[in-house]
């Protein structure tokens, strides 16, 4: 007997042979996947489970992995439309996020952890916790919602973005030695928590927010304690000046001379719009992952990532949805569609980015970049049992010729149906069943308006 059971449905694995199973199951027992096959067999060898699903004309998958997650900027959808990143940055977003309650941190979260279980995510890394949005509360609502994530928090010791040195809104700056006293704190009190659903990295701001000797410290601070390091770079050409005006060098050149690369740590550089070729190399030997936010890097204008040509150049790239004024929203089955249609027409050919490699970037891609590593990302025996239900019985989705180009070309998060995270079903049938979702919403719909009296 187990605990779950979903058969009859179309297994999409994402092992190393990249298996479709039609008429396949998936058996849970735990928090674990034992068993993965035909229907046939695998209700043979587990005749009984507490649940059972009927997946016929649905998908089964692993539950997306979104490595670039703003998770208190849900509440600011729609606050900075139309302006250029920094003064996006100094104008919008971090006046707001600087007016921030610790219990708007918290509302924020678990809006954003909704949203994103309801269209497929299971795993995500968030990047830049202010301690302004609750340090203890951000971690316990993504407990409390049931998601698995890595929560970055934000370490700075300059004020500055590239060469505007001043450019961090005075709400938002922080003591380089507090800051990272709380990160530490919070890794002591948090990482692992939650049967190890909950992980703790270090955010250091991007190039300009931070001496290399801050840099380097967080380096030693994160294989201290073996956990990872996210930043954003080379998001638009203010990095790219900067880094060769200020050190004569290249971002993953500054990088390597600050000690924020691998393969002894996990490292994760959002965007990277502007990085320049020879960067790949560096990218591939240290094991580093690129986190590819197609739609934020289009409504900002920050321009187009090298992605197709990282990929080739053995460069781990993943996928990411940023946040709430970048983006608008966190499905990232948006974000695959964007992802393989912009390439396309970016370098004139159709075959760049097809459906199946940007699938990878979400799901096994993403998860070899978090410390989950080789637990998730796939659907087999043994891996942690993070899966998606999506149904394909609908107008926009039949016929379907090829599951994963339907799921990527024609598909939307509203379509996922089913999501279980750590063996726990917590989205049935589009109910969230791990927290009150209509009582988020209402208060979110009532304190997100009264945050545009602080612009």
């Amino acid at each position: 007997m187990v605990s779950i059971l979903l058969k009859h449905g179309t297994v999409i694995t994402m092992n190393e042979r990249r298996e479709i199973i039609k008429d396949g199951a998936v058996a849970i027992d735990g928090n674990r996947i034992v068993a993965v096959g035909k229907t046939s067999d695998i209700v043979k060898e587990y005749p009984r489970a507490d649940r059972e699903y009927d997946c016929t004309h649905r998908l089964i998958l692993p539950g997306f992995v979104d490595c670039h997650v703003h998770l208190a900027q849900a509440l600011l959808r729609g606050c900075a439309d139309d302006l250029s990143l920094v003064d996006w940055l100094t104008k919008r977003v971090h006046p707001l996020q600087g007016s921030y309650t610790p219990r708007e941190g918290e509302l924020s979260a678990k809006l954003c952890c909704i949203e994103m279980i309801k269209s497929g995510t299971t795993c995500f890394v968030e990047s830049s916790l202010h301690w302004k949005y609750g340090l203890d509360e951000v971690p316990r609502a993504v407990e409390e919602v049931g998601m698995r994530g890595a929560i970055s928090k934000k370490l700075m010791n300059l004020p500055g973005y590239a060469d505007f040195p001043e450019a961090i809104h005075p709400d938002m700056r922080e003591d380089g030695e507090t800051a990272m006293r709380q990160c530490i704190q919070m890794i002591k009190r948090w990482h692992g928590k939650a049967n190890n659903r909950i992980h703790i990295w270090f955010g250091p701001r991007t190039p300009g927010g931070a001496t290399v000797e801050y840099y380097r410290e967080i380096g030693e601070n994160a294989r201290k304690y073996q956990t990872g390091i996210t930043l954003h770079l080379a998001e638009v050409q203010d990095d790219i000046r900067y880094m060769r005006n200020e050190f004569g060098m290249t971002p993953m050149q500054f990088m390597k001379h600050c000690n924020l690369v691998g393969p002894d740590v996990k490292v994760i550089y959002v965007h990277c719009v502007w990085m320049p070729p020879e960067d790949f190399p560096i990218l591939r030997e240290t094991g580093g992952t690129v986190c590819h936010c197609p739609a934020s890097n289009l409504k900002l204008a920050s321009g187009f990532a090298p992605i197709p040509e990282m990929l080739d150049a053995g460069v781990n790239v993943a996928l990411g949805c940023d946040g709430g004024p970048s983006n608008d929203c966190y499905d990232m089955i948006r974000e695959m569609k964007l992802a393989a249609i912009i390439h396309k027409a970016r370098l004139l050919n159709p075959t760049v980015m097809p459906a199946e490699r940007v699938l990878e970037m979400a799901t096994v891609n993403g998860a070899k970049a978090t410390l989950w590593g080789d637990e998730l990302g796939s659907i087999e025996p043994g891996k942690l049992a993070d899966v998606i239900v999506v149904n394909m019985r609908k107008s926009h989705l039949v016929p379907v010729r090829n599951p994963v180009s339907t799921l990527v070309y024609a598909a939307n998060g509203s379509d996922v149906e089913t999501v279980i995270i750590d063996g726990r079903v917590v989205m049935e049938n589009r109910k969230i069943l791990t927290i009150d979702e209509e009582k988020v919403i209402e208060e979110a719909s009532r304190v997100g308006p009264v945050s545009y009296t602080h612009l």
